[in-house]
């Protein structure tokens, strides 16, 4: 390889001297020119998810990153998608706002007199980061819930510097280093006001895990029944609904849907405004949904097994991410695209899609280095959204 240059990033040149585009490598991994999707309806692909992205390492293809895509608007109308629009998905952590609903409706917030910023921590996948345990133990001490009383077991930060400095210190194992912690803590002091049980919370039949059942199905157009899924690492109930499904959760959480009750969409609004005041408390350092959620008008949140939700206010639209091997490398190249492409076709303001995409791309740099600080590789999207048609 004689070498990837910064000033010619659509060429890579290999060690035999060959030139090679990237629209000729993803010609070699299904796509044709300019990156655009060949047909394929072998039902394994389109369960297994399509080609959006690739890693590149010298002249080589090293990944492929398949998945699938759903855009919708607040009415339900599906937008855009590539891939299945209707693939099974667990929501994973992307719940977590709608799972802050009950916690709301009980009066945790007012009653226990709890600070804004306690509403992003109940909707956070945390990293250990002291900031987080500050939170944290502030919610423990102003409602008076015990941290034997979550569900999971302990273990340590997940933020790596977070985890080697509370280590070194001689640091024990704690139940507020999972990530779900917040969300816990206030499922908990909303059992204790409204005078439900406890030990079970965390059971499907519970009435807190039914009211949570009933505000997704709510939000989602989907009956009770029609909500299917398993248990998720923290010991919540999960669901798995279809992929524009969760689309629409997040363009109503961006944007709440006039005929809901007045109540239920302050609730929204208080919920998804905290999680913009308090992006570092929602997922923490070197996260792309901490990132969007410094800009007002997007709603963003990441679920495990790489499910990334993201809803823009002003547009009305949610946009689900999701990659079939449960990876995260490839969301930051491939967000961008759709939101490129959302504006090509009217969707989306320019200098939107431009602003989101300069923020990501300046968090997440597409090229990749080296301990030595060699670039070596790349990734590239190689999104290609179909439209709904308008009549």
């Amino acid at each position: 390889m004689k070498s990837l240059s910064s000033r010619e990033p659509n060429i890579i040149v290999s060690k035999t001297g060959t030139l090679r585009t990237i629209s000729e490598l993803w010609r070699l991994v299904g796509f044709g020119g300019e990156g655009m999707l060949r047909m394929n309806t072998n039902a394994e692909q389109e369960t297994g998810g399509i080609p959006l992205a690739v890693t590149i390492r010298g002249a080589e293809t090293e990944n492929v990153h398949h998945g699938h895509i759903a855009v919708v608007d607040a009415a339900g109308k599906l937008i855009a998608w590539a891939g299945d629009p209707a693939v099974p998905t667990f929501m994973r952590s992307t719940a977590k706002p709608v799972q802050a609903l009950p916690i709301l409706s009980a009066g945790v917030m007012d009653i226990y007199e709890l600070p804004e910023d306690a509403i992003a921590m109940m909707t956070a996948s945390h990293r250990g980061e002291p900031v987080h345990l500050q939170m944290l133990e502030l919610m423990l001490h102003e409602t008076g819930i015990k941290e034997e009383e979550l569900v999971f077991d302990r273990g340590l930060p997940l933020d790596i510097e977070a985890r080697d400095i509370y280590i070194r210190s001689g640091g024990k194992p704690r139940k507020l280093f999972h990530n779900c912690a917040g969300k816990h803590i206030g499922l908990l002091a909303a059992c204790k006001l409204e005078e439900w049980p406890s030990a079970t919370y965390a059971e499907l039949d519970h009435p807190i895990q039914q009211s949570i059942r009933h505000w997704i199905a709510e939000l989602t157009d989907l009956s009770a029944s029609e909500l299917t899924g398993g248990f998720d690492g923290c010991g919540l109930p999960v669901y798995a609904i279809p992929l524009r499904k969760l689309a629409l959760l997040y363009a109503r959480l961006a944007s709440p849907p006039t005929n809901l009750n007045e109540d239920v969409q302050q609730m929204l609004d208080r919920i998804t405004c905290a999680m913009n005041a308090r992006p570092d408390l929602v997922e923490g350092t070197g996260r792309l949904a901490s990132v969007l959620l410094r800009d007002r008008n997007c709603v963003a949140k990441s679920g495990a097994q790489g499910v990334f939700a993201l809803g823009l206010r002003q547009e009305r639209l949610g946009i689900i991410v999701k990659m079939s091997d449960g990876s995260e490398l490839a969301w930051p190249v491939i967000l961008p695209a759709v939101l490129q492409q959302l504006a090509d076709n009217g969707l989306l303001p320019t200098s939107e899609a431009d602003r989101l995409s300069q923020q990501i791309g300046e968090a997440f740099p597409s090229s990749m280095y080296n301990d030595s600080g060699r670039m070596i590789g790349r990734r590239e999207a190689g999104v290609q959204l179909h439209f709904t048609k308008t009549s």
